[in-house]
């Protein structure tokens, strides 16, 4: 056994308590967290080793190795989630049920949640693993995996939300600590957007489309991915920020009412600015402005947190100089401030016409899940795991050689990313004196750019190398420890507050932390009121678009090519949205229109080009130029870094599900007729037919070998994009 004498709290170091209180004892069970914390380092090194393979993948294609389950479009969803949910997950885990146990003075409401937690949340991942290079996706970022994981991740989420809301209603102590409001905020609003945005119809046990479909999808879509990164990236890690920081420094943190203006501005404002991503695109204006008025807003906020972390250190700099794991939490809450900057200022329509599809957005994401996540996770660990092992850290030369490698590794990711982001975008817009595009040849801005890719890889890779320096230095760590899971620990039964806190008790705000019901509420409510002034109205937008504007339906074979391309990821790297500006215009065509997808589940809008727009693609090419471009695209343009897709010509298509997708759709508003649900297989045999006649004139190729395979459906699919035939109501005959 080992025993600790602490209160608990980050500000214990000026407690002012009675001598002859009463002391009582009780224990707190660290088994769960140490699981959390062993499985954040092994996620860690996936997502990590992930990001590098993918980052040379674009700047050599060969490197995708010709092998489906292993291209960029389906490597690039895995690494996103393994590093959101799996490494950040388990750290964010760890540290609410490290940091509470001690906030509360009590021991976790239930140890059989807390292990169903752990293996609930390791088993989702793993499946996230396994469906994702399979190409079983959802196709929206952040929100890939299909129907039964969803339900999966809801019923661990209920888990994680019942073991914290009952370790609160069991807490020794009155008052609840800033730490514990963001970690509130965090299990009731992530709860709201993922069962929202996973509102999906299932084909069957491993296919399914969004009830939402179109702007509608779009908008729904980024009020989650947005608030994802806020509610999952950053409110759980200011709550690690406000325990951890003040712990390792030995100082309570700098400001209370700092932190109660940075908590209930940060929870209202941020919900509402996901239309930020939706900038300058066919999005409502109204809609547009929302999002990047609330969005400059946050600066305020975030900034305010920034200073309230930094500040804590006061008294303390000097320290920085040889302790690590203040310079891991300083570093990363200074990226925080950094990130919280850049979004903001990306989030200005002007700067966003700009930035927007390019990686400079990349680069900004970076900053923020390396710098911040990232180097406030490694100083969690570096802090944690010796006290979880009762024993000192091995080396501090190690973990002071991670410090430097990790922040110049993040700095120079985030600088070739940024100056790829720019070349990108200046390049895009130019106009010569003629009035006709500087740069016509979109592959000219790509080959601008790889050298870029390499650097990226490499920062990349040095990121790595100085993770595994925390790998060996934590395991030997943990090699010479001890092995008890039940800490003990006592404190005064006096209330555990500071002087300065004590003068705060007439504060309504303190008296509101003595009812952690009500402060749920109120949070709630903050969340909601942003999200429903901004959701409903454009949830019915689609309404209003006139029928005989409405574009024509997929045809089944279409459809299954649409599928085809989500399961690919082609949407990670083409966007289908061209956006109102003359650059635009001249290079894709007229910009595009909320009809145009009103029927597509999920939405293709994009947030990125590594590749050109698609939007009116279709019949600008012959069929055989797909098929040569899809096989080997180094045939049609000898520069591309898109890989090849050779099994597309070798897999059948999946003709006999085709009636079940359009019957889905039918029952989510398409207007498909009950003849068309009908005889969908038959349709798309026709329809393939023709398109097989089209590539044996063309390259060559027995019509019979390629009618039924899944390159004959993409090509049909790529074909219809652009082609809105308008669909004229009765009364206009």
């Amino acid at each position: 056994m080992k025993s600790e004498s602490h209160s608990g709290l980050p500000n214990s170091s000026v407690l002012d308590v009675d001598s002859t209180g009463q002391v009582e004892s009780f224990e707190y069970d660290d088994k769960v967290v140490k699981y959390f914390v062993v499985a954040t380092m092994v996620w860690a090194f996936v997502a990590f080793l992930l990001g590098i393979v993918i980052a040379f993948q674009l700047a050599d294609w060969r490197l995708n190795f010709n092998l489906p389950w292993l291209t960029y479009g389906r490597l690039r969803p895995l690494h996103t989630n393994a590093a959101i949910f799996a490494f950040a997950g388990n750290a964010i885990f760890a540290g609410i049920y490290h940091s509470s146990q001690r906030l509360l003075k009590t021991r976790l409401f239930n140890d059989l949640l807390s292990r169903a937690h752990f293996w609930g949340w390791q088993l989702i991942i793993v499946s996230a693993a396994v469906t994702l290079p399979l190409g079983i996706t959802m196709g929206k970022e952040y929100a890939e995996l299909e129907w039964p994981i969803d339900i999966a991740i809801t019923v661990v989420w209920v888990i994680f939300a019942v073991n914290f809301f009952g370790t609160l209603f069991k807490r020794r102590e009155r008052h609840i600590y800033v730490a514990i409001w963001f970690y509130i905020a965090t299990i009731v609003t992530v709860a709201i957007l993922h069962i929202v945005n996973s509102l999906e119809f299932p084909v069957s046990f491993l296919k399914s489309y969004p009830v939402f479909a179109g702007v509608q999808d779009g908008l729904i879509q980024w009020w989650y991915g947005h608030n994802a990164v806020a509610f999952f990236l950053t409110t759980p890690f200011l709550g690690l920020m406000y325990y951890y920081m003040p712990k390792a420094v030995g100082r309570p943190v700098y400001s209370y009412r700092l932190s109660i203006v940075h908590f209930w501005a940060l929870v209202f404002l941020y919900i509402w600015a996901g239309p930020h991503h939706l900038l300058n695109t066919a999005l409502p204006e109204w809609s547009q402005t929302v999002g990047m008025v609330f969005s400059l807003m946050l600066w305020a906020p975030s900034w305010g947190g920034m200073i309230n972390g930094l500040l804590t250190l006061r008294g303390a700099w000097d320290r920085l100089r040889t302790d690590p794991i203040l310079k891991f939490l300083v570093a990363g809450v200074t990226f925080y401030g950094m990130s919280t900057f850049e979004g903001p200022l990306l989030s200005i329509k002007a700067v966003n016409s700009l930035s927007h599809y390019t990686d400079w957005t990349i680069g900004h994401v970076h900053g923020g899940t390396l710098g911040w996540n990232g180097l406030l996770t490694f100083g969690m660990l570096y802090y944690l795991v010796p006290k979880l092992w009762n024993t000192k850290l091995y080396s501090e030369k190690l973990a002071n050689a991670h410090f430097w490698l990790g922040v110049t590794a993040t700095g120079i990711y985030m600088i070739s990313m940024w100056a790829a982001g720019i070349t990108q975008g200046l390049m895009w817009r130019a106009i010569n004196a003629e009035g006709k595009l500087t740069y016509p040849d979109f592959i000219e801005t790509v080959t601008r750019i790889v050298p870029l890719y390499w650097v990226r890889g490499v920062a990349g890779l040095l990121f790595l190398i100085g993770y595994c320096l925390l790998l060996f230095n934590l395991v030997k760590t943990i090699q010479g420890g001890q092995k008890d899971h039940v800490v003990k620990d006592s404190a005064a039964k006096l209330p555990s507050f500071t002087k300065i806190n004590a003068q705060l008790m007439g504060s309504k705000h303190r008296l509101l932390e003595g009812l952690p019901a009500v402060f749920t509420v109120l949070t709630v409510i903050a969340i909601l009121v942003g999200s429903v002034i901004e959701l409903v109205p454009a949830l019915t937008v689609q309404e209003f678009i006139p029928v005989k504007s409405a574009m024509r339906t997929y045809s089944p074979l279409e459809l299954t090519g649409r599928d085809l391309y989500v399961r690919e990821g082609c949407y990670v790297c083409h966007s289908q949205q061209i956006r109102p500006m003359v650059a635009e215009t001249l290079r894709y065509g007229k910009p595009s229109t909320l009809e145009e997808s009103m029927y597509d589940r999920p939405f293709q809008w994009g947030s990125r080009r590594a590749g050109p727009d698609l939007a009116r693609v279709g019949g600008k090419y012959p069929d055989s130029w797909h098929y040569r471009h899809m096989l080997n695209p180094r045939d049609i343009v000898q520069q591309s870094i898109m890989p090849n897709y050779g099994w597309m010509a070798e897999n059948a298509a999946d003709y006999a599900s085709m009636s079940a997708k359009l019957g889905v759709m039918k029952k989510l508003g398409v207007p498909y007729t009950d003849e068309q649900v009908k005889d969908a297989e038959k349709n798309a045999k026709i329809q393939a037919a023709a398109i097989a006649a089209n590539l044996a004139k063309e390259v060559g190729v027995k019509a019979a070998d390629v009618q039924d395979k899944e390159i004959v459906a993409m090509i049909a699919y790529l074909q219809r994009l652009g082609k809105t035939a308008e669909v004229e109501v009765a009364s206009a005959k």
